[in-house]
């Protein structure tokens, strides 16, 4: 032990080939016991066992800052790890230097609970929206196991999850309240997998939420890339999915692992990390997210060119589809300021189209409306009833807008309007165009000049009314 004053510059012990602690300075020795170690005993620091045991493998010397908790207090130093050799390995030297002890200052509940449910978003292979009883409102499947569950939820809308899934270890009537059930464990029908519940409170959770987020997070890999039902659909429209059925499922389980995991680095939940490591891992988490959305447009992109291509016909409630796509996009706007100017509740326009289709466009309209809008900003959503059997809804946000040479193209495969560094595939609002064609209506974009208050731009989805006239 190295001493100056009162204060401590350094620490030194030695690990065995077990990488047990064997002696150490009584400031080590106590770090190790604080831990919950013994001495001797292998070594309870975390980052510091996780650097004896590369150096000692290696037979490499290692320095690097490490940090670790004492009760309330955090410490931290410079530890140096040099191997003593031998054919098996004879443990190692450790020097901790700069050995410094200050009051701990961890996240709190809150944030914690905000980072661990970013990871499971991240992770999440089913997805959807449950109203405050728990009724499926909505729900989408990127994973080929959990199509099933997607038709079983089309073919009976409206009740609750818990009927659509078979619960692990819950027998009690259900639904039970939400927060027994969050966490839970299930299987999906035509699944062999094995599915974490997620169920994520919309508004306040003081009184009772207005819905929930439904989250369905894999417990294990998929293990096939292309279904048999996959394989029967192509070879009937005699068209090959490359991406959507081959390429999607087997990509996107390891790209959501890269997005978990760099989320558990950057919130720091392994453990204390310097800030530029934190800072690359976010990095690290926004390209994945990236590469799961090109994946996600890329699919899309091979179903609306798919020859024959079509939607189903069905009622739709513009007004009602807005507010659920704005509910989805809500803590997005809200973290921008951006106010979010929907139909009333108790409006309504009914059109002859297909509602996932409807609410994907609706989504891509009003997420884009978001992204380029200044801050403390209006989105305003407007539904229109037309004669000749059309009815419309309209997005119109107050950006920047677009020029009439930008109009002309803004619908194009892969345009992106000169935004290198928007994150964006160039593909949304092309397939967005190629979905309202699809559902025998039309979308449209009015350029800058011509929208009436003389700024941002307006979106305008047209589609056939149901009944059909």
């Amino acid at each position: 032990m190295i001493e100056r004053g009162d204060t401590l510059l350094a620490a030194r012990g030695l690990t065995d080939a077990q990488d047990r602690l064997v002696t150490a300075d009584e400031p080590l020795a106590e770090l190790q016991l604080a831990c919950g170690g013994d001495l001797p005993g292998v070594l309870a620091v975390p980052e510091l066992l996780v650097l004896v045991r590369q150096a000692r493998s290696m037979d490499l010397r290692i320095a690097r800052e490490f940090a670790a908790h004492d009760g309330d207090d955090r410490i931290t130093g410079f530890a140096r790890v040099h191997p003593r050799g031998g054919e098996d390995g004879e443990g190692c030297e450790l020097l901790v230097e700069n050995w410094q002890r200050q009051p701990n200052a961890l996240a709190g509940a809150s944030e914690f609970a905000e980072q661990l449910d970013a990871i499971d978003r991240a992770s999440a292979e089913a997805s959807g929206r449950l109203d405050a009883a728990q009724r499926v409102q909505l729900v989408s499947a990127a994973a080929p196991d959990a199509r099933e569950l997607e038709a079983a939820i089309s073919r009976e809308p409206g009740r609750t999850w818990t009927d659509y899934v078979t619960l692990q270890d819950v027998a009690h009537r259900q639904p039970l309240h939400w927060r027994l059930l969050d966490g839970s464990h299930c299987t999906l029908p035509g699944s062999q997998r094995h599915w974490r519940v997620r169920l994520l409170p919309l508004g306040s959770v003081s009184t009772a939420p207005a819905g929930f987020e439904w989250l369905l997070v894999p417990e294990e890999p998929l293990s096939g890339i292309h279904s048999t039902q996959d394989s029967e659909d192509d070879a009937a429209a005699g068209h090959s999915r490359l991406i959507g059925s081959a390429l999607t499922p087997v990509l996107r389980q390891p790209i959501a692992r890269i997005i978990a995991n760099a989320e558990t680095i950057r919130s720091r939940l392994a453990g204390p990390l310097r800030e530029e490591y934190t800072e690359y891992a976010g990095t690290i988490a926004a390209a994945g997210q990236h590469l799961s959305g090109m994946l996600d447009d890329l699919a899309d992109l091979e179903v609306v060119e798919t020859p024959g291509f079509s939607t189903a016909r069905e009622k739709v409630d513009l007004a009602d589809a807005a507010r659920r796509a704005a509910g989805i996009l809500g803590v997005r706007a809200q973290a921008r300021g951006i106010t979010l100017d929907l139909p009333e509740e108790d409006e309504g326009c009914q059109a002859r189209a297909e509602f996932r289709r409807v609410l994907q466009i609706l989504l891509n309209l009003i997420g884009n409306a978001i992204a380029y809008s200044p801050d403390n900003s209006r989105v305003t959503v407007r539904t229109h009833e037309s004669r000749n059997g059309r009815v419309a809804i309209s997005v119109a946000d107050e950006g920047p807008g677009i020029s009439e040479e930008q109009a002309a193209r803004i619908f194009d495969k892969f345009e992106r309007l000169g935004r290198d560094n928007d994150g964006g595939s160039g593909l949304g609002l092309y397939i967005s165009q190629r979905l309202a064609r699809a559902m025998d209506g039309e979308l449209t974009v009015t350029s800058r000049e011509s929208v009436d208050d003389g700024c941002g731009a307006l979106f305008r989805l047209d589609l056939p009314t149901f009944p059909a006239r």
